[in-house]
């Protein structure tokens, strides 16, 4: 099969170039801030405490320590500070294949949140209706075997119906076509890979109408990334999307704890100040 061909066969099942986004979110927003790594209410604290200082909406806090790393107060703490806040909490569910004893694990970043074997997919389980038991309506899901399990239970009711699922950014999505399985699966929220140009958004926001997260300054270990002036063609291609502040030249803290307490709010902080800087460019862009 020719180039040509394989186009135009891609173009017949529904995967074209995209063009602008004319999707929005419930509250007829075309983007939201998200503040990834949320280590626990401390963080959140000082992340809500920065937002306010800086006259910065946060839409969504993500934690990626995992529900097993929470205890049950710092859970309840955190669902309570989300609802006082107008804020969705989103939790990392269970162990994964980066913290596993296996060694592929060592040298490839791409089977960093993997369930390895049943008994990690049953512990994975574990966290979702343990995090959901606790108020919890937001999960960060790392493997597709698992998301394809909790869709499955969301279908059957033994999950909220309103229950977020959100791929992680270590489930590679690159394309439209995986960004159409994922949210066959039950993902409602997608995580898309780091470093994809802005055609490759929109060709992904043509085949799914469920939000778009996407890195806007991306951590070193995926990408190092800084995206800035690309933010107004983002949201235009990809609306609705989450507009995700990683940060560059920072440390890994996965699993959080009380000895880098202070590194994580710092961290914290500086992503709200991240936010400011790209909302300026936006609204700098709605004025032009």
């Amino acid at each position: 099969m020719r180039l040509q061909e394989a186009r135009a066969l891609l173009a017949e099942r529904g995967f074209a170039a995209g063009g602008d986004a004319t999707g929005r979110f419930g509250d007829g927003s075309a983007y939201k801030v998200e503040i990834p790594s949320c280590e626990g209410p401390a963080v959140m604290r000082a992340v809500l405490d920065e937002a306010s200082a800086r006259g910065v909406t946060v839409h969504r806090i993500s934690q990626g320590s995992g529900v097993m790393m929470l205890t049950d107060s710092e859970i309840r703490e955190m669902v309570e500070l989300g609802a006082a806040h107008d804020v969705e909490v989103c939790l990392f569910l269970g162990p994964r294949g980066s913290w596993d004893v296996g060694g592929q694990a060592k040298v490839s970043a791409a089977v960093g949140g993997v369930a390895r074997g049943n008994e990690m997919v049953a512990a994975s389980l574990c966290d979702a209706y343990r995090a959901v038991e606790l108020g919890v309506r937001s999960l960060l899901v790392g493997d597709l075997g698992v998301l394809e399990l909790l869709g499955d239970l969301k279908k059957s009711g033994e999950l909220p119906a309103e229950l977020v699922l959100k791929t992680s950014v270590l489930m590679p999505l690159p394309n439209a076509p995986t960004a159409a399985l994922y949210e066959r699966l039950g993902a409602t929220s997608l995580n898309v890979s780091t470093d994809l140009p802005v055609p490759v958004l929109a060709e992904i926001r043509s085949v799914t109408s469920v939000p778009i997260d996407m890195y806007i300054e991306v951590p070193d270990d995926q990408g190092g990334h800084v995206r800035f002036y690309d933010v107004p063609e983002v949201v235009r291609v990809a609306a609705p999307v989450y507009l995700k502040m990683g940060l560059r030249n920072a440390p890994n803290i996965y699993p959080v704890g009380l000895h880098l307490a202070a590194t994580a709010e710092a961290l914290g902080r500086e992503r709200v100040r991240r936010a400011e800087l790209i909302l300026r460019l936006l609204a700098e862009q709605d004025q032009a």
